[in-house]
């Protein structure tokens, strides 16, 4: 009788890359406030950062996706590590040196290592938990992690600022020692640890040429566009969130005039409602379908959205607000606290899509992975464009982009998520 593995290490081990992955991703959300200031640039200019790190994936992701195939999870992990430690560094000598180009730079340099990191932690908690409902269960426990480490990173950097007015890069600089930190400790004991290798090719084994690949199945190419909006529309509500809460309250800005610290702590409740969102989709995961739990928080996520941008910014309301040491009641507009639900329904959706687009791939799943990282390039182009129209208009009006958004993930999640191409074999 063959002994039943145990897979509770490297299960850990992926953990704890989904919380590195976010903290160093949530760093340019506060950054982006202190570069606006700092260099006196347009509200789409301030997600450039952003955009760097997100585009970074349309470069790596195939190539990523190759290297998983080819040297291992383990291998890759260690690789993005290292790039990670260069990217965060290089961002920090950009406060040194006063340079958005060279702030620019470590943005788009951390973009690879995050997406590398993707590449690697997705479809290994997926295969660990052996797909379908309990590999969206383990994603959903990750996500968790990964949703702690959001929560810090804005608080954390809010803090450091003081006036945001007046904040450089250079304050920012404790968070960014300690991302390089983080990075120099994994690396370490994740070159330690023993990591399965279930998709890398066998040394010495024959390569047969497919006739098909992970994008011949319709789901999995309508999977790349949700999660290409999804990133989008995750990263959008909170950015744009601190944007118009730390903006001057007058007739050209249109902002609260709200202080950085504040703000930071109502943008990290966004991100603690996602782990607490998470933790409820890691609950139920094992029993609620991935369909169905991005079905219910797409069309919620809608109403909240749409209450955010018509309710009346001179109502307010108390809020619990997480400020890192625990919870206190402020005084926001009603609006906000809707925008801020938002993060109980963005929590289970990268989970959600990514066990529907990659269910049924089979042998194409690591390459599929790489794929669907190109794609998480949304995060990047999807907040450029509502920077563009919060400049044009305003920052409510652009919410109407993630309304849009949402709409199309709930499209997937009701009608193009159902694989039509079970035809494909999908075994070596």
């Amino acid at each position: 009788m063959e002994q039943k593995k145990n897979y509770t290490l490297p299960i850990v081990m992926m953990f704890c890359l989904f919380a590195m992955i976010s903290f160093v991703t949530g760093l340019t959300n506060p950054l982006g406030v202190i570069v606006k200031n700092q260099f006196a640039v347009a509200n789409w200019m301030s997600q450039l950062g952003n955009a760097a790190n997100f585009i970074a994936y349309a470069f790596m992701g195939i190539p990523a996706g190759m290297m998983l195939r080819r040297i291992g999870y383990k291998k890759t992990a260690l690789v993005a590590v290292a790039v990670g430690f260069v990217g965060v560094g290089i961002q920090f000598l950009s406060g040194e040196a006063g340079s958005f180009a060279i702030y620019l730079t470590g943005a788009f340099i951390s973009g690879f290592s995050m997406c590398m990191l993707n590449t690697v932690v997705n479809p290994m908690l997926n295969t660990l938990g052996g797909g379908g409902k309990k590999g969206n269960q383990l994603i959903q426990f990750g996500g968790s992690l990964n949703s702690i480490a959001a929560t810090i990173v804005p608080i954390l950097v809010g803090y450091l600022m003081g006036n945001a007015a007046n904040a450089t890069i250079r304050d920012a600089a404790p968070a960014l020692w300690i991302a390089m930190g983080i990075f120099a400790l994994v690396f370490v004991v994740l070159y330690l640890v023993r990591i399965p290798e279930p998709y890398a090719i066998e040394q010495g084994g024959a390569k047969k040429k497919d006739t098909h690949s992970a994008l011949s199945f319709r789901h999995f190419v309508l999977g790349t566009v949700a999660i290409f909006i999804y990133v989008g529309v995750e990263v959008g509500i909170p950015n744009f969130m601190n944007l118009f809460l730390t903006a001057a309250s007058d007739a050209s800005t249109s902002g609260v005039g709200m202080a950085a610290a504040a703000a930071g702590s109502l943008v990290g409740t966004y991100w603690f409602l996602m782990m607490v969102g998470r933790l409820i989709g890691g609950a139920i995961g094992g029993k609620v379908s991935s369909r169905v739990q991005l079905s219910v928080v797409c069309s919620l996520a809608i109403v909240f959205v749409l209450l955010g941008i018509f309710a009346p910014m001179t109502v307010t309301a108390s809020m619990p607000v997480f400020t890192g040491t625990g919870f206190s009641m402020i005084q926001v507009p009603i609006g906000i606290m809707f925008l801020t639900l938002c993060g109980l329904c963005t929590s289970v959706m990268w989970g959600g899509i990514f066990n529907l687009a990659v269910e049924g791939l089979g042998k194409y799943t690591s390459m599929g992975s790489g794929i669907f990282m190109v794609m998480v390039c949304g995060g990047g182009i999807l907040p450029l464009i509502q920077g563009y129209v919060a400049d044009i208009s305003s920052y409510l009006t652009s919410y109407w982009v993630i309304v849009i958004g949402l709409a199309y993930m709930l499209y997937y999640a009701l009608i193009g998520s159902r694989n039509v191409n079970r035809d494909i074999p999908v075994e070596d």
